[in-house]
């Protein structure tokens, strides 16, 4: 069912692969609520993919950009408002690539030219994004800007190695750079700490599925899935949510402040009577 929530709206939504993507989610239910929007993902990305079912679908425009590069960025804010015909109302960051994980090298061993390659495209790509937007004042006031991140941020998953790392960092950047887009402009800054999530990404992740069962298990709601993440962005992108900025908004089904629940103990042959 939609409401109307972005109708007017325009933005620019990067990351999207194949249906599996949160990004592919979050496109078609901004084109659900009545947005306008550019999609764009690295030029190798895109020819991986399948982005142009996505932009016939969502009658939508794609604009390559090779996120790490401020010249490519500043062709994508430029051509964007060009195409949508005025100021950016929400940016979608789903951006994410660890070599480190790929190559299934162990934290203590990290090879530290793939560790900067991955903070430049998962983390310094967020902030050059922004910067290139302050620049060439492509954001309209009580613009919504929203990054994709995960708890491995905060607390230790051994299997993401670097990339939880890199995450830190991306949270802070929105942290930072949502004061000054906040005092000059209204525009609010937010991470959305998603669940694991089935994604091309993700399940690419050494044990993956046995994790994905395990935080299922944890979660009071059980996993999030992409389309609650795109629901969750949405609202995100709405002007329901005019005073959130600066956050890490953690989306996981209750993951996160559950300490075990009953279906772990029943996994491990625990009693919840036992003392």
């Amino acid at each position: 069912m939609a409401y109307n929530l972005l109708k007017g709206k325009r933005g620019i939504i990067t990351g999207a692969l194949d249906q599996n993507s949160i990004a592919w989610k979050v496109a078609e239910k901004a084109h659900e609520e009545g947005a306008t929007f550019v999609l764009t993902n690295a030029p190798i990305a895109m020819r991986m993919g399948e982005i142009n079912k996505l932009a016939e679908k969502t009658n939508s425009k794609i604009i390559p950009a090779d996120a790490t590069s401020v010249e490519e960025l500043t062709t994508l804010f430029t051509q964007s408002q060009e195409v949508l015909g005025g100021k950016i109302d929400f940016v979608l960051h789903s951006i994410g690539m660890s070599v480190n994980i790929r190559k299934k090298i162990p934290y203590p061993e990290l090879n530290y030219d793939f560790f900067q390659k991955g903070i430049d495209v998962s983390a310094l790509s967020f902030h050059k994004m922004m910067a290139v937007a302050r620049k060439l004042d492509a954001m309209n006031e009580w613009g919504s800007i929203v990054a994709l991140t995960y708890m491995a941020a905060q607390r230790v998953y051994p299997f993401y190695t670097d990339m939880a790392d890199i995450k830190a960092m991306l949270e802070s950047i929105a942290r930072s750079f949502g004061y000054y887009f906040g005092t000059e402009k209204k525009v609010r800054v937010n991470t959305v700490s998603q669940s694991p999530t089935k994604t091309t990404a993700g399940t690419g992740i050494k044990g993956f599925g046995d994790f994905f069962d395990y935080a299922d298990a944890i979660s009071p709601l059980g996993n999030a899935s992409a389309e609650d993440c795109a629901n969750f962005c949405v609202a995100l992108f709405s002007d329901l949510t005019r005073m959130v900025t600066m956050q890490n908004l953690l989306h996981d089904g209750g993951y996160s402040t559950t300490g075990v629940s009953d279906k772990i103990l029943q996994k491990l042959g625990i009693s919840e009577s036992a003392e």
